[in-house]
């Protein structure tokens, strides 16, 4: 049994009860579910994952205080905290009064503020051209098991779409530095005796070509630990997860150099066909960085069309 199905049982066994029967005036306006952080979150946990932060819970975000009040609030907070300690052999961690940092009870507004800096999700173009795709990811990702007012889940999905031009935007950064660390600095490094500078062009064109495969499927990038599993999982592309492994876990000798800068050309490719499917770019050469500013010429909205091609990097 998974994170998520752990947390969804808990809920209706002993959850829903406890709304239901305790605080029916509630039951229709908090949203439930498993949200946030956590390798659980993301379908990602395992037996070794259990070793921190695993526990039966779940999230019960309440709307603001015309809706929900103070007390109640806290009420609910306690009947929480009175729940089974242990749930199918698993323990329960001791939880804070605000019901802790990823199960419990919160304010919507406060779960969303702390994710991506807006109490109710609406963002400015700043905060989209600023904000990490980890941090967008926490405040969609997961599981909502129930949200009749559908407050949680229409935030959710408002998050889940990143304008067109903000993602042209880091489309664009990351592109021209793939094309700098690996198309350029890659081979200059090795012709300079300066191997581990090599390695480090190819870690920060793995890094980019990682953010520019999730923009490219229109999802958010995990925390680095999880890219790799995610991407496995991406709908376009999902292969070049093997090409990056390979030149992250190999050295710059000999012969392997040739191999190593031959995918980084091969994996150029690939993007740049998707480039050209999704009707990005309108350079027609294998030259990364001149498709990084074909992609950024594509913004419609000047401001962010003219701001410096890194700005969000």
């Amino acid at each position: 049994m998974n994170g998520l199905e752990l947390s969804r049982s808990f809920y209706e066994q002993w959850g829903a009860p406890m709304l239901h029967d305790q605080f029916p005036q509630v039951e229709n306006l908090a949203a439930v579910g498993l949200m946030g952080s956590g390798s659980e979150v993301l379908g990602f946990d395992d037996e070794l994952s259990r070793d921190h932060d695993f526990e039966p819970g779940f999230c019960l975000l309440l709307p603001d205080e015309s809706r929900v009040d103070r007390r109640t609030a806290f009420l609910l907070e306690r009947a929480y905290a009175k729940l089974p300690k242990s749930f199918l052999g698993f323990s329960r961690g001791a939880v804070a009064p605000v019901g802790g940092a990823r199960h419990g009870v919160l304010r919507t507004a406060d779960f969303f503020r702390e994710k991506v800096g807006a109490p109710d999700g609406v963002l400015t173009v700043e905060q989209w051209l600023k904000l990490p795709q980890q941090s967008l990811l926490e405040a969609t990702a997961g599981a909502v098991f129930r949200d009749d007012l559908g407050e949680v889940s229409a935030i959710r999905a408002a998050l889940s779409r990143m304008p067109e031009d903000v993602r042209k935007k880091r489309l664009a950064g990351h592109l021209l530095l793939m094309a700098q660390a690996g198309q350029y600095n890659y081979l200059r490094c090795l012709k300079h005796g300066e191997p581990a500078a090599a390695q480090l062009a190819v870690n920060e064109f793995v890094k980019s070509c990682i953010q520019v495969v999730f923009l490219l499927n229109r999802t958010y990038a995990p925390y680095y630990k999880w890219s790799f599993r995610a991407l496995r999982r991406l709908d376009r592309l999902a292969l070049t997860a093997e090409t990056l492994e390979y030149l992250l876990t190999t050295g710059n000798e000999g012969d392997l150099a040739e191999s190593k800068y031959d995918m980084i050309e091969s994996t150029a490719a690939d993007v740049i066909d998707e480039l050209m499917d999704q009707g990005l770019t309108k350079a027609v050469c294998g030259d990364l960085e001149k498709h990084a500013y074909s992609v950024n010429d594509g913004i419609e909205d000047g401001d962010v069309r003219n701001l410096h091609i890194l700005y969000t990097i």
